[in-house]
């Protein structure tokens, strides 16, 4: 139905919405694949779709350790630079793995990662610069805003590696979707088989929809087209 990345996006961004992929990941008994629901849009209408890049962070207590013995110790951000410069056209960052005490992104990340073509940023902590991050129009989902900087209370200390957010695995490549009801991740192995069954379920759903506005019973349409 699709051959490549820009014909599935622009198919999944045209026809289907998180919930329904999730549906239909329950069904193939991937029961917990969306993160956390505290992680949401800064704008209600912000639609995240693309390949997972993970960041694997770490907090920390200086910016520089002088007494450190690990190769970052004496590195402000960590690889967090190196990170954000390897971002695709097309690709997710999605950073995890610190305490949420400080901002995980901010304006002068979202100038670079546009600059790169990528496709938002999910973060399991915090974003700042909000005012610029949204007048750029650039999909971020984050637990919020708030304004305190990762220099000197975190670092990067790994990118492209599979991270957990809160037990769910995004692995490099996999499929980032979300927006207001939350991001989900579909993993790349599942994705085509999803995808075509979502896109199945969202034309039942429309039938079903047309018959309860035409006065049929929930029964009734649950019985004739299963689902709902």
């Amino acid at each position: 139905m699709w051959k490549n990345d820009d014909e599935l996006f622009r198919l999944v961004r045209e026809r289907l919405f998180p919930a329904a992929v999730g549906d239909i990941l329950d069904t193939m008994g991937l029961l917990h694949q969306f993160l956390p629901p505290a992680i949401r849009p800064l704008r209600p209408d912000m639609v995240v779709l693309g390949r997972a890049m993970p960041v694997l962070e770490a907090s920390c207590f200086a910016s520089r350790e002088p007494e450190g013995r690990g190769p970052l110790s004496q590195r402000p951000f960590g690889l967090l630079f190196e990170a954000l410069d390897d971002l695709r056209s097309g690709e997710v960052y999605v950073a995890t793995g610190c305490a949420p005490q400080f901002a995980l992104w901010g304006g002068l990340m979202t100038t670079r990662a546009q600059h790169l073509k990528a496709a938002g940023a999910v973060l399991d902590g915090y974003s700042r610069d909000t005012p610029e991050v949204l007048e750029r129009g650039f999909p971020v989902f984050s637990l919020g805003g708030f304004a305190q900087d990762q220099g000197a209370r975190g670092k990067v200390v790994d990118w492209r590696v599979p991270v957990e957010v809160q037990g769910v695995r995004v692995a490099p490549g996999d499929l980032v979707f979300g927006d207001l009801d939350g991001v989900l991740v579909i993993p790349r192995a599942a994705e085509e088989e999803a995808i075509r069954r979502a896109l199945e379920k969202v034309g039942a759903e429309n039938k079903v929809r047309d018959a309860i506005e035409a006065g049929m019973s929930t029964v009734e349409a649950f019985r004739t087209y299963g689902v709902m």
